[in-house]
């Protein structure tokens, strides 16, 4: 067995992982699987939020450590459930070394959904949230404009290159100051602010919040920690943005706000 590659694999798995939006302990406990097959005397796998170390050693071979920085995060749980089943087929020899890395690299490029089905699932959440928070059918069609807005700006922000707390705050921006704008001028008498709050519902951290607490309660302070702060960002990014979208329209306004 090529235990270079093997490592590679491992590393390759809890990148997409991590990635993904996986919890550190599931991380580690695909790497460590995945490393044990190679049968040596030490197989270590470290994971934090921001990285990956891998390490195989033995007496009889040179000592293989490998490290991965992970920046970009975003949650696919489809992605975590194929490098899981990868994992389970490469452990029961199901699957070869070779074969579980080319598949991996597979799911690395996965699309699950087509953009334009995204953007009609932005749409979807505000309207659907809208109808959650009372509103009625004047409330809803403003509240899909209001989420075409969202999927426009998030692919701007993408295009840009945008952090995540600009991205976020530049999206709740957006989203305020147009459904303010309907309020007074397209669509006067909906219930802004019910479509403000089924809008922002894709940026809610609730799944990074989640996985945070998991990490905290299974032991990985560090990582559950970082999680905690990267949920608490977004949330500041996004109540900025819908602030500032405000206080822009009431400026602009000449200081005449609806509610």
């Amino acid at each position: 067995m090529n235990d270079k590659l093997l490592v590679e694999t491992a590393v390759l798995a809890g990148e997409i992982m991590l990635i993904s939006g996986a919890e550190i302990f599931r991380v580690e406990d695909t790497i460590d699987h995945i490393l044990r097959k190679a049968g040596r005397n030490t197989a270590e796998a470290i994971v934090f939020s921001t990285g990956i170390f891998a390490s195989l050693n033995d007496p009889s071979i040179e000592a293989i450590t490998v490290a991965r920085r992970v920046t970009v995060r975003n949650t696919n749980l489809n992605r975590v459930y194929l490098v899981n089943d990868v994992s389970r087929k490469l452990c029961a020899d199901l699957m070869t070394v070779e074969e579980a890395f080319e598949r991996l690299k597979e799911i690395r490029k996965t699309v699950q959904f087509h953009k334009r089905l995204k953007d009609m699932g932005f749409m979807g959440v505000a309207v659907f949230f809208t109808l959650l928070l009372g509103g009625n059918a004047r409330d809803c069609v403003a509240a899909a404009v209001t989420g075409a807005v969202l999927a426009v700006a998030m692919e701007i922000s993408q295009k840009i290159r945008l952090n995540d707390f600009c991205a976020n705050a530049f999206c709740a921006f957006l989203i305020a100051l147009t459904t303010l704008f309907l309020e007074r001028w397209g669509l006067p008498g909906i219930k802004s602010d019910i479509i403000i709050i089924g809008a922002i519902m894709p940026l809610v951290p609730g799944v990074i919040f989640t996985t945070a607490i998991r990490d905290t309660l299974n032991g990985d302070y560090a990582s559950g920690t970082a999680r905690i702060v990267e949920a608490v960002v977004i949330a500041l990014a996004v109540a900025a943005g819908v602030g500032a979208g405000m206080g822009l329209y009431q400026w602009l306004a000449g200081g005449y706000f609806i509610w």
